[in-house]
């Protein structure tokens, strides 16, 4: 079965964005780039307490894609830290809007795999 994602972007999901609220909080972010986000408004965009807005703010700061807007402390504005990370956004954009349900069961698939992977590793086993 062909995939809509192209190889590229299924990596960049795969390796990169952790929920679909990371997701769909950079495409808004990209949509509004003269906006000064902070973590209230976006966090009622997306229906995310501020604390969590909060902290999908700062863990994109980390992932290079938004900054803080000078003068502003507590705003973050779209902004890749590479033209590579341009690309991929402008490219995910599209691939996003055509194929939301792939994408976002990709995502999805991928933290469930990331998640029973830890729990195999606390599995107690038995002594022989």
């Amino acid at each position: 079965m062909s995939s809509a994602i192209p190889d590229d972007i299924r990596r960049y999901l795969i390796q990169c964005v952790p929920s679909v609220p990371y997701i769909e909080a950079i495409l808004l972010m990209r949509d509004g780039a003269d906006a000064a986000w902070s973590a209230s408004s976006l966090g009622r965009r997306l229906y995310l307490a501020d604390e969590d807005a909060a902290l999908l703010l700062a863990r994109l700061k980390a992932d290079s894609l938004v900054s803080i807007v000078p003068g502003a402390e507590r705003h973050y504005r779209f902004a890749p830290a590479t033209q590579e990370l341009e690309r991929i956004w402008s490219q995910l954009a599209v691939v996003y809007a055509r194929n939301l349900i792939e994408v976002s069961t990709l995502i999805h698939m991928n933290s469930v795999g990331k998640a029973q992977i830890l729990a195999n590793a606390f599995v107690w086993r038995k002594e022989k």
